[in-house]
């Protein structure tokens, strides 16, 4: 910045030393405007400043690329019958015994996917000691701060009388138990209390560490119960118990099932022009719309909020200032033990470790074959950046569409600030999409891919490796790119895999809860 003086050498020598003062002041006085525009602190760091792209030659040719009837590509056929179907009645399941040994409260914490995980293993858990469950205690997530209880979400008469036949579960304890409480244990050691569950127990450490104390005391409250049984080495009529409670107990209470079903058929029977200009087109009726000719959509879910992208310590193109920036937040909420953080970015993404932004998934999805015509909902929470990191995807995608906009402020009511009312309308309407795929690992994804494993319907794994690679290569080009995607998810796309000892029977369902056909 340049100034320019002038000489006035008729006034006063005090009102030169006034001005000079100024000029030495004013860099002080606002420093913004003396420093370099390329620096920025990270204490004045916004995660919504606006990002340019990161593969911008890949992203023109996506934008470039003529759209196509994505609707007549096989990227749309369903699944063909793979050989396997459900299978959760037992012939050996033993039958109710009359008497109990006592009652068994779970506190579960974390997010609606891992705290239904959890709920699946308590029933079990309760069948191994023959106990009657209380309904889960849901904890408030300190993340998200919901304090949705399991009646909030789930529709308990539903769940209770699935179950009516394997496990007794009651919706409360009796008065001569009505002491036990998360606050009871929270105040001091209690006898009851069983807070050294191992991760993935065993049934005989359950049998050996909690039988007693039920029969000692009528009742036993394990807390923490996260990821609390073990998913080997089971009974085939436990295994297939946790599968009945994942695939046919737990349902979604009415108005969260009405409210996904309205965006679900929003989706399929989008309004006209005319009707898209009407403020009140949310309300079209199911008679007209029935008319239309069902379009397909695909559920994405962008799991991009501020904590995947701190703990993950990968680069998201926000330069040091934003690298700082989430090194603080990882310190404050992890006190910094984040595995991550030992890598550096490049290694993070080889080995597949990165989340994909939305600029990402936008162009694995455009290099699939999904193109500017494909319907596009987004099932996310909270992106991190906000819509300045969702304008890439919008602009690939320029149907994409959220709860926010096929649902109005009045129809969102019930679940508004409530983060795991807001997740289970998403998983709704994932159930119901015709293609799910997630940007990044997780529980959502988890739950997801083995719910519609379950059920035969098509979804994407990302090769997460693979892309990670790819994006490193500055110099792919867009035809390159395509290839490279299309034969590293050519069996990613909803085939049934079965599960190997440690993993997961929530995402591997077969061989355990499904049988040849």
């Amino acid at each position: 910045m340049r100034f320019h003086y002038q000489s006035h050498y008729h006034q006063p020598l005090k009102g030169e030393a006034i001005a000079g003062l100024f000029l030495l002041l004013f860099p002080v006085l606002l420093p913004c405007l003396f420093t370099p525009f390329t620096y920025a602190s990270p204490s004045t760091f916004s995660e919504w400043n606006v990002i340019k792209p990161r593969h911008l030659s890949l992203l023109r040719s996506a934008l470039e690329g003529k759209s196509s009837n994505g609707e007549q590509s096989d990227l749309w056929t369903p699944l063909a019958d793979q050989g396997w179907r459900p299978c959760l009645e037992s012939v050996n399941t033993p039958s109710l015994p009359q008497t109990s040994e006592g009652y068994l409260q779970v506190f579960l914490d974390g997010g609606l996917n891992q705290q239904r995980m959890g709920i699946c293993d308590a029933v079990a858990v309760a069948k191994i000691l023959n106990a009657t469950l209380v309904i889960p205690y849901l904890e408030v997530n300190p993340v998200w701060q919901d304090s949705s209880s399991f009646m909030d979400i789930y529709d308990v008469d539903h769940f209770i009388n699935v179950l009516k036949d394997d496990v007794s579960i009651v919706k409360e304890l009796p008065d001569e138990f009505s002491w036990s409480t998360r606050e009871y244990y929270a105040t001091a050691i209690r006898a009851t209390r069983i807070k050294r569950a191992p991760v993935h127990a065993s049934a005989n450490w359950y049998l050996e560490n909690v039988l007693s104390v039920l029969q000692s005391y009528g009742i036993a409250a394990i807390s923490p119960f996260s990821h609390r049984l073990s998913f080997d080495n089971l009974p085939s009529e436990i295994q297939q118990l946790r599968c009945k409670v994942n695939f046919k107990a737990l349902v979604f209470v009415p108005h969260i099932k009405a409210l996904g079903d309205a965006i679900v058929h929003r989706l399929r029977y989008p309004p006209g022009e005319t009707e898209a200009l009407s403020s009140d087109y949310l309300r079209v009726t199911t008679d007209q719309n029935d008319k239309q000719r069902p379009q397909k959509f695909v559920v994405l879910h962008l799991r991009f909020d501020k904590d995947m992208a701190a703990h993950s310590a990968c680069d998201f193109g926000g330069g040091k200032a934003e690298k700082l920036a989430l090194a603080k937040y990882r310190q404050t909420i992890w006190g910094g033990r984040v595995l991550n953080s030992q890598f550096t970015d490049e290694e993070l993404r080889s080995q597949g470790r990165c989340p994909l932004t939305p600029e990402e998934i936008g162009l694995l999805l455009a290099a699939l074959g999904f193109d500017s015509s494909t319907r596009l909902y987004l099932a996310s929470h909270k992106v991190y950046g906000g819509e300045a990191r969702i304008s890439t995807l919008r602009e690939l995608f320029p149907l994409m569409e959220n709860k926010k906009s096929l649902a109005s402020s009045e129809e969102r009511a019930r679940i508004k600030g409530k983060a795991s009312l807001l997740a289970a309308v998403d998983y709704y309407v994932g159930m119901h999409s015709d293609i799910f795929v997630s940007a990044s690992l997780g529980n959502m994804h988890n739950a997801l891919v083995g719910h519609r494993t379950f059920e035969n319907m098509k979804t994407i794994r990302p090769n997460m490796a693979l892309l990670g690679q790819l994006f490193l290569n500055k110099n792919i080009t867009w035809l390159e790119f395509r290839q490279a995607v299309a034969e590293g998810h050519q069996n990613r796309e909803g085939q049934l895999k079965l599960r190997k000892p440690k993993q997961s029977i929530y995402t591997y369902p077969a061989p355990d809860c499904m049988c040849r056909a």
